[in-house]
């Protein structure tokens, strides 16, 4: 236990003396989470649109005056025919084009009934399926205006309608920001821990200090428990960074209690780590474990859930998905600071987390080979 002790003192002086690196680990994750944000909105505004409006009547430019004023919109050609509204999409001038066909506002009044149709540039395809959607909504209430000051609010009504009121719980307003700042955090976290992790007995490799450490008495799970401990640490320090940015630029403030927080991050830190030891076990070199760090680094990011659904993907990948800590970790972070989950919430993914990092850690303490 006192050569524990020596090798944990060793390994926090040895972090605390490169105060450069010390700063940046600090202040980048921070940077990040403040801008990212910001730019990965999933909001979707300005859409370029290209009208063709063949009725010029009263009806049709409220119409377009409706749309344009919503602030989705931007209005970016009004054309005479069909194709020349499709050469503006062609030449990346416009998203879609609306086109209001000849009789419309004559059409409304005697039959009740016009149709308008849509053309969307689907190159893009969030950006068409939300504009596609933010227009066909503008046109429902646009309709129902048109009927309300024609018809009058005693007018008989021969078509059934169903009306839907919608509660959003736990995001009452949709606020994107509270949605992704939390599973950005866990990236920022996740990316540090791992590649530092990583990078760590692979230093001690190309400077030869390993050799020295392999000829002491220290049992190959207390060096690797010597080198996981002062990362955890920090990662503790830039996820309660990352809490406090994001209550001070974007308000965010956990709903769930902390403690179940952080009782949490030990636990997913612990597999993260533990997954940064094992690739410094199989890594002669720095470059080596960078590879192999960005390599999971990219899935993850991409596959935990950040971005898109987990339950919109594939039976298999949802599968492979299980055995990703960040997934569970995002989920609890979401649950936790949103919902105010507690302990018997997200009871399964503490688990999940748990057995995932007792795996890696035990597959990298084997792995690791306490020769000189």
């Amino acid at each position: 236990m006192r050569t524990f002790l020596f090798l944990l003192e060793k390994e926090f002086r040895q972090m605390l003396r490169n105060r450069q690196l010390l700063s940046i680990l600090l202040i980048a994750p921070l940077i990040q989470l403040i801008l990212l944000p910001l730019a990965a909105d999933y909001t979707v505004k300005n859409i370029a649109m290209a009208v063709v409006d063949q009725d010029h009547s009263p009806s049709s430019r409220r119409l377009i005056e409706k749309i344009t004023s919503s602030g989705y919109f931007k209005l970016t050609g009004y054309t005479a025919s069909y194709n020349e509204a499709l050469a503006l999409v062609q030449r990346d001038k416009a998203d879609l084009v609306l086109q209001i066909p000849a009789h419309f506002e004559r059409d409304l009044v005697k039959e009740n009934a016009k149709d308008l149709y849509i053309s969307i540039d689907a190159i893009e395809g969030t950006k068409a399926n939300l504009g596609g959607a933010y227009l066909s909504s503008i046109v429902s209430d646009f309709n129902s205006e048109i009927r309300l000051q024609w018809l009058g609010p005693a007018a008989p009504d021969a078509t059934p309608q169903v009306t839907v009121a919608p509660a959003n719980w736990y995001n009452a307003l949709l606020n994107y920001h509270l949605y992704m700042v939390p599973a950005i955090l866990v990236t920022l976290v996740t990316a540090m821990a791992t590649m530092q992790s990583a990078f760590n007995i692979v230093q001690e490799k190309e400077s030869g200090t390993i050799e020295q450490i392999n000829v002491t008495p220290i049992r190959k799970h207390w060096f690797i428990l010597g080198k996981l401990i002062p990362y955890m640490v920090l990662s503790i320090i830039v996820f309660t960074l990352g809490l406090l940015a994001g209550w001070a630029f974007y308000g965010i403030v956990p709903v769930g209690n902390l403690l179940t927080l952080y009782g949490a991050l030990i636990v997913y830190l612990f597999a993260m780590l533990g997954m940064g030891l094992l690739i410094s076990t199989y890594s002669a070199t720095q470059q080596q474990a960078m590879s192999l760090s960005f390599f999971f680094i990219n899935i993850f990011n991409l596959m935990s859930g950040i971005f898109t659904a987990v339950d919109s993907m594939p039976d298999w990948a949802q599968y492979i998905v299980e055995t990703f800590p960040p997934s569970h970790f995002i989920k609890i972070m979401r649950m936790v600071v949103l919902k105010g989950s507690d302990w018997s919430d997200i009871g399964y993914h503490l688990g999940a987390m748990a057995l995932i990092g007792l795996g890696l850690n035990v597959w990298a303490i084997l792995n690791y080979r306490k020769t000189v």
